[in-house]
């Protein structure tokens, strides 16, 4: 029987991979999300946000942060499940887990020289917009693949979220 592998790195070693990226002069990007089951506008918004760059960043939130944000039956996927489908991402570089609810502390540890969201965000509510911004960075939001999100997704399933 097979296993996952571990796809995500420790925020430790993401800030080093990060520095040694931005040290050789290539542009790190950075984005983040619940990513609970991935669909095509989750696969268009990371392929977007790869293509501002030479590098992608996902913070991936936790098991726990993704209940404390989306309710007590979420996530569908464990934090491994999840990790090891963005890691299979060409678009993908690099997967880094936070339990916070918001990931400004692993952009302070990334320090990306962009910040990509989707385009539901204003980018005055964009979380690390002005950290970003305070190191030189820029904050880009990308157009969203219109109907695909995972809470209609669970809808459509009558799964309750």
């Amino acid at each position: 029987m097979g296993t996952l592998p571990a796809e995500a790195l420790d925020p430790a070693a993401a800030e080093a991979r990060s520095r040694r990226l931005r040290d050789a002069g290539l542009t790190v990007c950075f984005t983040n999300g619940c990513f609970d089951l991935i669909h095509p506008g989750h696969v268009y918004s990371l392929r977007s946000a790869r293509l501002l760059g030479d590098a992608l960043f996902v913070g991936l939130n936790s098991d726990e942060s993704v209940r404390r944000l989306k309710g007590p039956g979420r996530p569908v996927l464990d934090l491994s499940s999840r990790a090891a489908v963005l890691g299979s991402l060409r678009c993908v570089d690099f997967v880094v887990a936070f339990d916070e609810d918001t990931p400004i502390e692993l952009i302070r540890l990334i320090r990306p020289d962009i910040l990509v969201k989707g385009a539901d965000y204003d980018e005055s509510g964009i979380v690390g917009a002005e950290l970003v911004r305070s190191f030189g960075g820029r904050v880009v939001t990308v157009p969203l693949l219109e109907g695909f999100s995972t809470t209609s997704m669970l809808d459509r399933m009558g799964k309750k979220t």
